[in-house]
């Protein structure tokens, strides 16, 4: 009987001291088989699970946000819709409650994504008393005012130029070419100008980025070279002083190109400029160099050369690929190529494979929040069947696809995959530490946003499913799956103790 006794106590004792998870976890998933940022019912996961601890003592970078380009093609089309359909999309970005988008892109004169090439002046006005909006007030003005305002005001433009006027180039070309060093100080005004005639409109302009891509894309469509000491240069003496003057507090942004060894290159000039640092809030890179690479050894360089700057990744597209209308798919399948599988040198070629869409999405943000990038921004909010429109033939995909002859949107799984990341990870939310050995295939992150909750996207490329269980010290947080080739956001709760 006492033998019985002791046994009961025993058992009674090891059920008491089963860890219990100290979080609640939601499971928010999305798949090629249908689902849509569908939100999983809990279930155990198996007993082999990858172990995986949370440490979130260990802070990285600062989140400001995610967001989308208000180009005038996106902007165009939006106006083209019906006001009802207008809502809806905006909505779908912006509401804090949908895509929470707290980032807006504008482009300062025309980019490829317009419906033409246009500045704001007449020829040879060298005091901008011709300066005027009018190019912007038919679509980029009221499609901005409604994103702001579907945004609760939470919203953050930024502008960037891809070319100034051509006459002030020496090549007298939108394509190419140079800023001649006589309208360094002109086009400085600009910029003022520019940010000025928009807060009139009722869009505070929070910041500038000084070139878009000033390394150039072969004159293909608007662009304008500039070398690294050129920039510099430009902003230290002509740009930052004028924006004072004026009384401006927009943040500057520098480079505006590709990762990789050029991103490194134009770095080491610009952040180890004692003059210039104090005059910019950060660098921002683009993700052209490769299909399935973040190079996250130049972002830590970058990082490195200046710990207090901020990294924005400011544009990301689908390009060279007309978009598949209403194909779920075809976003889930390999078979998308970009610039490079055609055109890239041949000892470029093999960065450029094809590639599953929602993979590069998802893969890219989640390599960037790893290596010290605090906000990550999407190219065109919305684009037609057509890629477009675009007056370059620079076709690209959308994760909004609008047809506007038929009065119909189409929301990508491009859009759910951004949305696993702008819904859950808020601005002002830590990317943080997190350890464990993880297979091939599998890509994860972590974020502890302002109100204490842990937000872990995870994408899954392997070919077998995954099951996890979740850590923070000596605490156990619980058990997850994830299916093979599927995205999820985990959102882990902390339970008081």
């Amino acid at each position: 009987m006492r033998k019985l006794s002791l046994v009961l106590i025993s058992l009674a004792l090891m059920a008491c001291n089963k860890e219990k998870p100290a979080a609640d976890i939601e499971v928010w998933q999305s798949t090629a088989q249908g689902d849509r940022l569908l939100k999983l019912e809990p279930q155990q996961a198996p007993e082999t699970r990858l172990a995986i601890n949370l440490k979130p003592e260990t802070r990285f970078q600062e989140i400001d946000g995610f967001g989308g380009a208000l180009t005038e093609s996106s902007s165009h089309l939006l106006q083209q819709l019906p006001a009802e359909q207008r809502a809806e999309v905006l909505k779908a970005y912006f509401d804090p409650n949908e895509g929470a988008y707290t980032i807006a892109r504008l482009h300062i004169n025309s980019c490829d994504f317009s419906l033409n090439s246009y500045d704001y002046i007449e020829e040879g006005d060298t005091s901008l008393s011709t300066f005027d909006l009018a190019p912007d007030r038919e679509d980029i003005i009221p499609i901005a005012r409604q994103a702001l305002e579907a945004a609760q005001g939470n919203l953050r433009f930024f502008a960037s130029p891809w070319t100034a006027s051509p006459w002030m180039k020496d090549n007298n070309a939108w394509f190419g070419g140079k800023l001649l060093p006589e309208y360094y100080d002109l086009w400085a005004r600009y910029f003022v100008r520019y940010a000025q005639e928009y807060q009139k409109e009722g869009i505070p302009i929070w910041g500038f980025t000084v070139e878009n891509e000033p390394l150039g894309n072969d004159a293909n469509w608007e662009s304008m070279h500039f070398s690294p000491e050129e920039m510099a240069h430009f902003v230290k003496h002509f740009l930052a002083p004028r924006l004072q003057e004026a009384g401006l507090d927009a943040e500057i942004m520098v480079y505006d190109q590709n990762r990789g060894e050029e991103l490194v290159e134009w770095a080491e000039v610009l952040l180890q400029d004692e003059e210039l640092k104090p005059l910019i809030f950060g660098t921002a890179v683009h993700w052209y160099t490769s299909t399935f690479k973040w190079f996250p050894e130049s972002l830590q360089a970058t990082h490195k050369l200046a710990p207090e700057k901020k990294i924005w990744n400011t544009e990301a597209c689908v390009d060279a690929e007309v978009p598949h209308w209403q194909d779920d798919a075809w976003y889930w399948k390999k078979e998308a190529t970009d610039w490079g599988y055609t055109w890239a040198p041949e000892e470029d070629k093999a960065d450029h494979p094809k590639y599953v869409p929602v993979y590069r999405y998802a893969r890219d943000i989640i390599g960037c929040l790893n290596n010290r990038v605090s906000a990550w921004v999407d190219w065109n909010i919305v684009l037609d069947r057509e890629g477009g429109p675009n007056h370059a033939s620079n076709w690209c995909v959308a994760p909004v696809i609008a047809d506007t002859t038929a009065g119909e949107v189409y929301f990508t799984p491009l859009y759910d995959a951004l949305r696993h990341f702008s819904h859950f990870i808020k601005p002002g939310a830590y990317a943080i530490d997190w350890r464990g050995t993880i297979p091939e295939g599998l890509h994860l992150c972590a974020v502890q946003n302002p109100d204490g909750s842990l937000i872990i996207p995870i994408l899954n490329t392997s070919n077998q499913d995954l099951s996890f269980s979740w850590k923070m010290d000596s605490k156990s947080l619980g058990q997850s799956s994830i299916p093979a080739g599927a995205l999820q956001t985990l959102v882990i709760q902390l339970k008081e103790q």
